[in-house]
Parts: C-alpha cells; sequence; structure tokens
C-alpha cells in the first residue's frame, strides 16, 4: 500500500526488493509475549516473523497479542471474583 501510496500504478512495475523493509524485525518462540509486545509498539509493527535458527516457523500479530492478553485479564479477574466470594 505505501508503494501505491508513494509510487502510483507505476509500482506494479518495481522489484519486491524495491517497496519491502529493508530491516526486518523478528522474534523467536522463546522471547515472552510482553518483549514482543514492546518490540511491535516501539518500531510501529503489526506483524513479525518467527524465526527459529534462520528458518520462519511462524508469524504473529498485535492482534493474537491483544487476543492474549485479553484472555489472561478475564482469568485474572475470574480468579479474584472467585477470591471476593469464597472470602
Amino acid at each position: 500500500m505505501r508503494g501505491i501510496a508513494s509510487h502510483g500504478a507505476s509500482c506494479a512495475s518495481l522489484l519486491v526488493a524495491q517497496l519491502m523493509t529493508p530491516r526486518v524485525v523478528s522474534c523467536s518462540p522463546g522471547d515472552t509475549i510482553h518483549s514482543v509486545m514492546s518490540l511491535m509498539t516501539a518500531q510501529r509493527i503489526r506483524h513479525m516473523p518467527v524465526l527459529r535458527e534462520g528458518e520462519i516457523v511462524g508469524i504473529i500479530s498485535i492482534g493474537d497479542i491483544v487476543k492474549h492478553r485479553i484472555g489472561e485479564i478475564e482469568t485474572e479477574s475470574h480468579a479474584l471474583r472467585q477470591y471476593i466470594a469464597s472470602g
């Protein structure tokens, strides 16, 4: 989309290398959700490749992280409500 915005219709004749992100930021399967979330926020990244020994093993999106965090918060909220109700 940025290619179309900056080059118009002529972007169809450009090489992928001319439009792609020059330095791809990635993570590994062992990274924490918090560290990946922080990196994605700081770098303004919505999708990040997950690499293991230089091979792509997946892609994580900011939506994946938000969904995970909402699940954690709902679980914690439920546990706190149960604790309060039992006391």
